[in-house]
């Protein structure tokens, strides 16, 4: 059985390694701020934030970090991960990204047992780029879908000036297990990652992270 808390944290590797390079890029034109993904979700921003097209950046990016995986589960997971969604607002700048794991290219399907740890793995990726530091921890549903969700204060390794409000919130879908990642460099901008309304499964939509995402610990 693979273990997913102890798997190296690949899945926010990848869009954390681009951060770096469009923080002060300059800004693409706005695009439509309604994302739908062939792995069962659509997640809407509003229309000041900005896209970032980051797709070509992400081959040698995965090829780099697949190079310090330490099994073939690993390297199969760098492979398989899809980066959904990328955009940022203000500055300095907050970001949101959204990353997806496949079952049909990892060769797995994950259960609710397996939502904690795949979550802990992915909360732990942002640590590659990030100093992180007094975590606090939750779990609730939308709808028939259970969430793991962590938040914490972090500072890029790089620009230890800049203070970020970190949030990691994590499902398993029908075809895939998503997660939600925001780096608030302000309590709006928090706002706007968890207010954002989310469809999973093609179920209602629903704000991302309710108000009281933080009232039950994850078992």
């Amino acid at each position: 059985m693979l273990d997913l808390a102890r798997m190296k944290p690949w899945l926010f590797t990848v869009p954390l390694a681009l951060w770096g390079a469009y923080m002060g890029a300059q800004p693409p034109a706005p695009v439509a701020q309604v994302h739908t993904s062939g792995t069962g979700f659509s997640y809407s921003i509003p229309s000041d934030w900005e896209v970032v097209d980051a797709h070509s950046s992400l081959p040698a990016l995965q090829q780099q970090t697949a190079n310090d995986a330490k099994s073939e589960d690993e390297k199969k997971g760098m492979a398989c991960t899809k980066v959904e969604l990328t955009a940022r607002h203000g500055d300095p700048s907050s970001v949101i990204v959204v990353v997806a794991l496949p079952y049909d290219c990892f060769g797995q399907v994950f259960s609710d047992k397996d939502l904690p740890g795949f979550g802990t793995g992915a909360a732990e990726g942002v640590k590659q780029s990030l100093d992180v530091s007094e975590p606090v921890y939750g779990s609730y549903s939308l709808g028939t879908h259970s969430m793991w969700i962590e938040r914490a204060q972090g500072s890029p390794k790089a620009r230890p000036d800049l203070h970020y409000t970190v949030e990691v919130a994590c499902s398993l879908l029908k075809k895939a297990a998503v997660c939600w990642m925001a780096l608030a460099a302000d309590e709006a901008s928090l706002r706007t990652f968890e207010r954002a309304a989310v469809s999973l499964d093609g179920e209602t939509g629903t704000p991302l992270v309710p108000a009281n995402a933080f009232d039950k610990k994850p078992s």
